[in-house]
């Protein structure tokens, strides 16, 4: 399939006046293709989609275009509160080139999953592009059920589906569905923690924050579960769950900017970021934090 393995929702660097950091936005991606990447998702949570104006949003994706240069698929975060205005998105990622689109269930107004199986309906009628389903009902405050989603993928609406909802068991109750059903869909998990098990369940890859900090780590965790290496998967899995302390060390922050905070943190300290700057009205993290987050890296040889 054409979309598997490793795709890192990608971090989006800024310069200290708010403004995209192209320099250190093209060494981020080429370092995680050159480590062996099977995609890339920007203008996801990690991408800063929901503080993006439109214009900043066709930035990153012209940019990420351009670096990829067909080297692997990039998927483009189409999300937005309605379905209009999800559609002005997909239009702009066909015309950038897109490998696929990604969006949420709409949100602000409160829906349910009839609402939300006609929204994706809808982007399908509306686009040639695959489509992949973004589970985060953290941000967007409904569940996507694993039934609706299998249904969606035997008629050939969605291609795929990222878990970020945190949920391992509704997860393997949807792996385990969608294998009943001829396996339509191709199921990632969003959750940096839990990979081997997502692994254990089926998943047909990840899309894992953390890879933007170590992508290395990553990429050899997928190659060990190709190969059926299990030991070496959870020695690996155990690496991850030490290094995604960085985003639990720090004090006096919450949500986005403890865990992008994090990785923009750590990927300035050790080179890749020229800034850690955060989109307002987030601050970057400073001092103990900083410090905490590079003793994190050191422990795992990262700095």
């Amino acid at each position: 399939m054409k979309f598997h393995g490793i795709i890192p929702p990608v971090v989006t660097p800024l310069t200290d006046d708010h403004e995209l950091d192209v320099a250190s936005y093209e060494r981020s991606l080429n370092r995680m293709i050159e480590a062996g990447v099977d995609g890339l998702f920007v203008l996801g949570s990690s991408s800063e989609v929901v503080f993006c104006t439109d214009e900043r949003r066709r930035q990153i994706v012209e940019t990420a275009m351009r670096v990829a240069d067909g080297r692997v698929p990039v998927l483009v975060g189409v999300i937005d509160t309605s379905t209009p205005r999800v559609l002005e998105h997909v239009r702009v990622a066909e015309e950038l080139g897109a490998d696929a689109i990604v969006a949420t269930a709409p949100f602000y107004a409160i829906v349910g999953q009839k609402e939300v199986e006609r929204h994706f309906r809808l982007i399908h009628e509306a686009t040639d592009l695959p489509i992949f389903a973004y589970d985060l009902p953290q941000c967007v405050h409904i569940k996507l059920q694993g039934d609706m989603l299998v249904r969606l993928g035997v008629d050939g609406v969605l291609a795929g589906v990222k878990d970020s909802s945190g949920d391992d068991v509704s997860f393997r109750y949807l792996t385990m569905a969608n294998d009943l059903a001829g396996h339509p869909l191709q199921v990632f998990t969003g959750h940096e923690v839990v990979v081997d098990g997502a692994y254990l369940s089926g998943a047909d890859g990840s899309v894992p924050g953390l890879a933007n900090v170590n992508p290395d780590l990553y990429v050899e965790q997928w190659k060990a579960y190709q190969a059926g290496d299990w030991d070496r998967v959870r020695e690996l899995q155990t690496q991850a769950a030490r290094l995604m302390r960085i985003t639990s060390v720090t004090r006096g922050e919450f949500g986005f900017a403890a865990g992008v905070g994090a990785f923009k943190t750590a990927l300035n300290l050790m080179g890749v970021f020229d800034s850690a700057q955060m989109p307002e009205p987030v601050l970057p993290l400073e001092g103990e934090n900083r410090v905490a987050i590079a003793q994190v890296l050191k422990q795992e040889s990262l700095l």
